[in-house]
């Protein structure tokens, strides 16, 4: 039979689980000088990592170069050292005017954080992220084709070959001055000309020589310029590029706008005038690049402030703060977003808006009244479009179908239809009765009907035996009577033939013992494990609510402690000891209980607790061990060989004997078949020793030596709660 409640079972309880305690607590603690030094290899790494970030930098890294059979002309050597001269203070800024790592959170502008006030949520001005990403993969190709157009300039180098009658080939580089030198020819200016009619005009001025020849001409390595990023960019400052660089490639090797700066109405000065406007809106949402100019050396690329700005969440593609041009709608600020969602509801937009900046004022209206130019935006405006009403006609069916749920309703349909939108039938449901609820809604109040209904019947298909239903009817298909497909139970250890077994309703444990063919001659009866799902479920539970009781009294005076803290030691000690109560808590919670159940099988084939099997039972007969274990606060925790005549004490004495923090007053021993005694007295000990093979001394730590456990109010009896929840063999670790 079940042994029943008694005090010695909760005598275990209350000292074993304190031992397990105990134990976890050790493994908590974490010198603080390790955190310490922790923190200090990351303030150097991000001190390294500082050091290395320059703030400005070339797109291209090219130099104007001569090949070996062409010496260099003086002007170039000049003009490398101006370059190189140029570019050592490039590299040396304030530390704070470098741009944050590109993965440490960007703070969020004013309208971010007012839109996140309202809105629960962050909500980004558009665009910027992209900017956080290298920009190295923006410079301008070197290798691919010069287009028709290039046109050149002082630095960049041409590539000349003749053949026919005259052979020659020549590689030259235009001077400061933009000439070049042929043998013959001359000197020849080429600055200024494109691509196209440099080709045109050197076989123009070979022909006035040689006659009877083919001409080729390419471009090598291209020059360099300095051009200025200023105004609201991230890295403003002067930047030397490849001459095939453009608006884009500036930006982005820049960082990027500010969120102060615009993205809107980027501007291209060229010798005091504008002689270009960016929107790189047009690029990020379209991929149109049209008007991204091509740069010319001491070009000016400035950012001006960002324009008006408003925000759009709720049911389109892309909620974000957008930049405004001129007079902009509701439907442009939509579009900038992507579009409605399949889910946006078009009667009711929503606008919150800043009247004189004093007050929030909403307007209501409708995407239809929004459209044209009804409704203007203003700066500051925040757009929300919420979705569709979701209040859906249905019926609900459950039970024995084969898709349980809502299921859309319409007018006439009848129960036949919802079953056959449910998949059917399973082959259990019980066809005789199924159980129809309708909830009517009247002047005084909701009023709920039950209804039985024939199944069978209804599903016949005979049309006068239909049943129709109505919106919010709820339908149970109930399961014929004590129906279970499978009971399995599970047999291990010193059995004949052990396994898993079906079973069927009203099996005992003595019918699982026999069909496994018995007991081996080595199984230990005594020491039988037997498990089963509801009590392990039930356990569990109660573990779960103390471990939750015992987190709430832990953390809650830990918090209130560190705010009483005034000194940073005294605030240092108790943070370290909060992060102990953390990860305490946190190894608590992973106590799993077994759902272990005391019997005994002293009769044949388990008479003795010929308990009824359930689903999920589980029975372990283990082998007769031939020892005793010590464990605990001993100096040498290990298992003896079992002897009759030996006493607790001595099998302690054995283990070193007890270390300076064994709680000596209440050593307890765990027997083999889970029950727990503590020594001193009773029937059990009356017996000489008390001690069988496979029996546990356990020897616990004392409490009191954490302090801030003794702190904690009843511990002791929440962690006797907890022990009693979780089995008896809770710590038999």
């Amino acid at each position: 039979m079940l042994i029943p409640h008694n005090p010695s079972i909760s005598l275990f309880g209350k000292y074993a689980f304190i031992c397990l305690i105990l134990l976890l607590l050790a493994s908590v603690s974490a010198p603080a000088s390790e955190q310490a030094l922790s923190e200090e290899k990351k303030e150097a790494a991000i001190e390294k990592k500082e050091q290395k970030s320059p703030d400005f930098f070339s797109l291209s890294g090219q130099e104007s170069a001569t090949f070996k059979d062409e010496p260099k002309p003086k002007g170039a050597e000049v003009r490398e050292q101006k370059q190189k001269d140029d570019e050592k203070p490039a590299v040396k800024k304030n530390r704070n005017d470098e741009k944050a790592d590109p993965e440490e959170e960007p703070e969020l502008s004013e309208f971010e954080q007012y839109v996140r006030r309202q809105e629960s949520k962050e909500i980004r001005q558009f665009g910027y992220a992209l900017f956080s990403q290298p920009p190295s993969t923006f410079a301008p190709a070197e290798k691919i084709p010069v287009s028709a157009d290039y046109v050149l300039g002082p630095g960049d180098e041409i590539r000349i070959s003749v053949w026919g009658k005259v052979e020659g080939q020549w590689r030259l580089t235009v001077d400061r001055d933009g000439n070049i030198t042929l043998p013959k020819l001359g000197v020849l200016n080429v600055t200024g000309l494109s691509f196209n009619e440099l080709k045109e005009f050197l076989k123009k001025e070979f022909s006035l020589y040689y006659t009877g020849f083919d001409l080729n001409v390419s471009l090598g390595p291209l020059r360099s310029m300095t051009v200025y990023v200023v105004g609201g960019a991230q890295k403003p400052g002067a930047y030397t590029v490849s001459s095939l660089s453009t608006l884009v490639n500036a930006i982005f090797a820049a960082g990027g706008p500010l969120k102060t700066g615009s993205m809107r109405d980027i501007q291209l000065k060229r010798n005091g005038k504008t002689v270009a406007h960016l929107d790189l809106y047009e690029f990020f949402l379209k991929g149109d690049k049209v008007k991204d100019e091509r740069l010319k050396a001491e070009d000016v690329i400035f950012i001006p402030p960002v324009g008006p700005q408003a925000a759009i969440t709720g049911s389109v593609t892309n909620p974000a703060i957008y930049e405004l041009k001129d007079e902009s709608t509701i439907p442009e600020l939509i579009s900038l977003a992507g579009g409605l969602s399949p889910l946006a509801f078009k009667g009711r937009v929503q606008i919150e808006r800043i009247d004189g900046g004093r007050r929030q004022v909403v307007v209501e209206s409708s995407l239809e009244d929004a459209n044209g130019a009804v409704l203007k935006l203003n700066a500051g405006d925040l757009v929300r479009i919420f979705p569709v009403f979701q209040d859906r006609r249905v019926v609900r069916v459950s039970g024995a179908v084969h898709g349980q749920g809502e299921y859309g309703y319409k007018q006439g349909m009848s129960l036949r239809e919802l079953v056959s939108m449910a998949g059917g039938l399973k082959y259990y449901a019980y066809t005789k009765e199924a159980e129809l609820t309708r909830v009517t809604v009247t002047e005084k109040g909701p009023e709920t009907e039950k209804f039985s209904i024939d199944l069978a019947s209804a599903l016949s298909g005979a049309s006068d035996k239909d049943f129709i239903l109505q919106e919010n009817d709820f339908i149970s298909v109930k399961t014929v009577p004590e129906w279970e497909l499978y009971r399995v139970v599970k047999i291990s250890g010193e059995v004949r033939f052990p396994g898993t077994y079906m079973i069927e309703k009203g099996e005992r444990l003595s019918s699982l013992i026999k069909r496994a063919g018995g007991t081996t001659g080595e199984a230990y009866i005594e020491g039988a494990i037997f498990t089963r799902k509801f009590v392990r479920e039930l356990q569990q539970k109660q573990i779960d609510e103390m471990v939750d009781r015992l987190e709430m009294e832990l953390l809650g005076k830990g918090a209130v402690d560190s705010s009483t803290m005034l000194t940073p030691e005294n605030a240092k000690i108790s943070e370290y000891e909060l992060n102990q109560k953390k990860e305490f808590i946190a190894k608590l919670k992973n106590i799993k209980a077994n759902g272990r159940m005391v019997i005994r099988l002293d009769g044949p084939n388990g008479a003795g607790s010929d308990i009824t099997l359930e689903d999920g039972d589980s029975l372990h007969v283990p082998r007769t061990p031939n020892s005793v274990q010590v464990i605990g606060s001993v100096y040498n925790q290990t298992a003896f060989i079992f002897d009759r005549g030996t006493y607790i004490s001595d099998y302690i004495d054995m283990a070193g004997g007890y270390t300076e923090n064994a709680d000596t007053g209440r050593v307890y021993v765990l027997k083999a078949d889970g029950r727990a005694f503590k020594p001193g007295g009773g029937a059990f000990w009356s017996r000489g020793t008390g001690l069988d093979p496979g029996d546990t001394v356990i020897v616990p730590d004392r409490l009191d030596k954490t302090a801030w456990m003794r702190e904690i109010k009843d511990i002791s009896q929440i962690f006797y709660q907890i022990a009693v929840s979780a089995g008896v063999l809770l710590v038999a670790f």
